[in-house]
């Protein structure tokens, strides 16, 4: 199914469609620390462009920010999320978010990164995370439930 670039959420507001990735190896999660707006640490995410599919963006967007390829993705969660702001200015998104398994070791976007790394869901838990991924590793239950209902 290919998309547009941007949709309206059930509210009627400009929503942007997004894929995020939860790549796992061995007890640790492949983050980036973004150094563009939103900021935080995060999976590896990104938009749909235009007549993509959420699959292709994936490839993509993994491949673009830690140039690994994905070998095999999985659906986790498929929702739409309010109060998640991007770069753009639109802080609805309707998000894709993939378990991967993935080959090659990850390189560092310099362009979009400060800095990626493995990190233990205790490690995890004292990051200054983007508020969706904070959201989606407590949906997955890599992080203790501590606020219900950010997004919702």
């Amino acid at each position: 199914m290919n998309l547009p670039k941007k949709g309206h959420s059930k509210s009627g507001k400009t929503m942007h469609y997004a894929v995020g990735a939860i790549i796992k190896r061995g007890e640790k999660y492949l983050l980036i620390d973004r150094s563009d707006i939103p900021l935080g640490f995060a999976g590896v995410a990104g938009h749909v462009d235009s007549g993509e599919s959420p699959g292709e963006a994936l490839l993509r967007e993994v491949h673009e920010e830690v140039k690994l390829q994905v070998i095999s993705s999985r659906l986790l969660f498929e929702e739409e999320v309010e109060n998640n702001a991007c770069g753009r200015g639109v802080d609805v998104h309707y998000w894709y978010v993939y378990a991967c398994e993935v080959e090659g070791e990850p390189e560092r976007n310099l362009q979009e990164t400060k800095t990626l790394g493995w990190y233990s869901p205790e490690e995890i838990a004292k990051l200054n995370l983007e508020p969706v991924w904070r959201y989606w590793f407590t949906k997955l239950a890599i992080l203790p439930s501590t606020e219900e209902g950010i997004f919702k």
